[in-house]
């Protein structure tokens, strides 16, 4: 029987309360292990740690900042402010709702944070009060709409961040802004206008985060960063979007090597001068894949090519494959038709990437990891 159907065995906690913590403590344990591992944390609802940064990425965004003050915003949790008061002696926390504020001081205050002020409050408000220039200002601004429901455009999170530059500007000497993973890194550039740098964030291959970072009143070509934090060596590619839109592409066919970019690459869109960077060959211009007689490292997963074959039936029949991992990239038929139509179980040691070549034409290619 689950902690909400029985009665509590605490006077002054509710089964709602108890089961409340028992499913935060659970949702932090990889995420936040620090709060996990803490006597005395107390946890707010599942949407509130949902909403909040892991510890990775929180120690990420603390590593990019130097200075004496800066305004948090959007508190939340507390994550990313605790992290930030490892490297900023002064963070003052702002927090709308009142509940998740007392929470977020109480857990700062077990964790021993120091230099951390939590003040409930509508930030914008508060900020527009204060006569203090911050060295930084940090926000993440909600990406739920009323009915709880996501979002990811800039206009549709709370606050609107684009009716408030001019604000955080004049009150700051350097803004730090986290967005969702979804939205397009043009469309962001077009609407913060002067953006210095960009950070696209993973963590094991899973996007997690765009991070903002604007100084300049007209920085020039802003300088674009990729990493995606594994367990074991971090991968970093850094690059400029006017290299990117000028560069040109060299293509081939299916060499020895086959190079797939991880998800911070591919999400920023670094193609041409990700090849060009690695001495790589593409398949195709819409085929972000690439090639090469002789291994290079690179940011990403890396296979051996042991075969390609045309996509028809009779290369399907040929290959005589009942498991294996299927990739697609610029090719008409998704995954799971392909899995159906030719009975191939999910798994195994055999990759089976299925694209499109610099001929247009489709193609299987057979490989093992390396």
């Amino acid at each position: 029987m689950s902690v909400l159907l029985k009665k509590s065995d605490f006077d002054a906690i509710s089964s709602k309360e108890l089961a409340q913590q028992i499913e935060g403590k659970k949702k932090c344990a990889v995420k936040l292990p620090t709060w996990f591992r803490t006597a005395e944390i107390y946890f707010p609802s599942k949407l509130n740690i949902e909403q909040s940064s892991s510890e990775k990425t929180a120690g990420y965004k603390a590593g990019l900042l130097s200075g004496k003050s800066l305004l948090d915003l959007t508190g939340g949790f507390g994550v990313d402010s605790y992290f930030f008061s490892q490297r900023i002696p002064e963070v003052i926390l702002c927090e709308i709702s009142k509940q998740l504020a007392e929470i977020t001081a109480h857990n700062l205050n077990t964790l021993q944070a120091k230099g951390l002020k939590v003040i409930n409050a509508d930030g914008i408000e508060y900020l527009k009060k204060s006569d203090k220039i911050y060295d930084w200002i940090y926000i993440d601004p909600s990406r739920r709409d009323k009915t709880k429901g996501k979002v990811f455009k800039l206009s549709d999170c709370t606050p609107d961040i684009t009716k408030y530059l001019d604000l955080l500007k004049d009150k700051s000497k350097a803004i730090l802004l986290k967005t969702s993973p979804l939205l397009d890194v043009t469309i962001g550039l077009k609407e913060l206008k002067n953006v210095d740098e960009i950070h696209v964030v993973a963590v094991n291959n899973d996007v997690k985060e765009l991070l903002w970072i604007i100084k300049s009143a007209n920085p020039p070509d802003p300088l674009i960063k990729t990493i995606n934090i594994k367990n074991t060596q971090d991968e970093v590619f850094t690059f400029k979007r006017s290299i990117e839109n000028t560069s040109k592409s060299s293509f081939s066919k299916p060499l020895d090597f086959l190079y797939e970019p991880n998800a911070a690459i591919l999400k920023a869109g670094a193609f041409k001068t990700l090849g060009n960077k690695f001495h790589l060959k593409k398949l195709h211009e819409h085929t972000h894949l690439y090639t090469s007689e002789k291994e290079v490292k690179f940011p990403g997963r890396v296979f051996r090519i042991l075969s390609t074959y045309p996509y028809s039936k009779k290369s399907i029949v040929a290959l005589n494959i009942g498991k294996a991992n299927i990739t697609i990239r610029n090719f008409p038929i998704p995954v799971a038709d392909i899995r159906k139509k030719h009975k191939i179980m999910e798994g195994g040691e055999l990759y089976l990437f299925f694209v499109k070549d610099l001929n247009n034409k489709l193609l299987i290619l057979k490989c093992s990891k390396k």
